[in-house]
């Protein structure tokens, strides 16, 4: 099975005249609420030291997207764990809250790499000195104005492509999340190869019950895969869409995205999982941009009886696809284990 790409994609491109998005508007988280879709995008403007920002935009049918207001929801903070960039952005709605998951860096990427890093940092860890990514969650009660509740991820690892389910499970909230670390595998042997890992907590600061659920395993998932969007609850189980890296072509590793289904009540059990992607990078804007060949998937939502999935191309662009929700379903539970 393959989502079907709208054919008006990008559905957002950046802007030539704005200091924070000029270079590019990518891996747009998505929340359905009211009639209308929503999406908090990662963008990029200067160059010098190429901080990152979240930028919102709205539509009522799902393909054509306005921006709200002219400057980003979420600039990097000040002195923070996440004053470099903000990125990558995974939104769910619990009761009247939105909460989004972020990844960040405490320095802005090419500052970094120039050695133009911070002074007095407040630990002498991976993510602070050698910048690697921590995860964050924001919360807002109108996707404007967002309060940063801090880091939920270690600054020892690296740790990215956090997700919060949209609801409690077991009275707990459930993240997945995919911590790496090749650099230390004495100290920490069980990340030195990607996993979609599960944690849950009571406070959304202290993270227990560490439990990888998916390694790579396909040949399309190469030795590389990672969460994309938050799982969305359906009668057979949470329908939870992935991103894996492989060189399925002999033209380099390609970002494609596939799917599979999690037990309702006990999410580290996989209850089905094809053998087979359904999102690859394909047109000229996917395979060629900022980083090519990659399709990313960060948000997805149900409206009516059509899955839509939004995806970043080429770190460049936002585009989406869609699927008739029953079709993928029964695709997805003709796996089952």
């Amino acid at each position: 099975m393959r989502l079907k790409k709208w054919n008006g994609n990008p559905i957002l491109l950046p802007k030539p005249d704005s200091y924070w998005e000029r270079q590019g508007v990518l891996n747009p988280a998505a929340i359905y609420d009211n009639g209308k879709v929503s999406l908090l995008y990662r963008a990029s403007g200067e160059s010098e030291d190429l901080r990152i920002y979240i930028g919102l935009a709205e539509s009522r049918d799902g393909f054509h997207f306005e921006r709200v207001g002219t400057e980003p929801v979420l600039p990097p903070s000040e002195d923070g764990f996440d004053a470099g960039c903000v990125e990558d952005p995974r939104v769910v709605k619990m009761g009247d809250t939105y909460y989004m998951a972020y990844a960040a860096r405490a320095h802005p990427p090419c500052a970094h790499w120039a050695g133009r890093k911070r002074k007095n940092l407040p630990a002498q860890t991976g993510t602070w000195v050698e910048n690697w990514t921590r995860s964050g969650i924001a919360t807002s009660k109108d996707l404007r104005n967002w309060t940063r509740l801090g880091p939920c991820t270690s600054d020892e690892i690296d740790n990215r492509d956090v997700i919060l389910f949209p609801e409690k499970i077991g009275g707990r909230y459930v993240m997945l999340h995919r911590p790496i670390d090749r650099r230390n595998p004495v100290k920490y042997p069980q990340y030195e190869s990607t996993a979609i890992w599960l944690s849950t907590s009571e406070d959304l600061k202290t993270w227990t019950g560490e439990t990888a659920i998916a390694r790579p395993e396909l040949p399309w998932e190469g030795g590389w895969m990672g969460g994309g969007c938050p799982p969305i609850r359906t009668p057979e189980g949470w329908l939870t869409i992935y991103h894996a890296v492989a060189n399925l072509d002999g033209k380099g590793n390609a970002y494609r995205a596939g799917a599979m289904l999690l037990d309702l009540e006990d999410p580290r059990k996989i209850l089905a999982r094809p053998d087979d992607f359904f999102l690859e990078p394909a047109a000229p804007f996917e395979l060629e941009g900022a980083t090519g060949r990659v399709t990313f998937p960060c948000g997805a939502v149900v409206i009516g009886k059509e899955l839509f999935v939004y995806y970043g191309a080429a770190d460049s662009v936002c585009c989406v696809a869609t699927a008739n929700l029953a079709e993928l379903m029964a695709w997805l539970l003709s796996f089952r284990k």
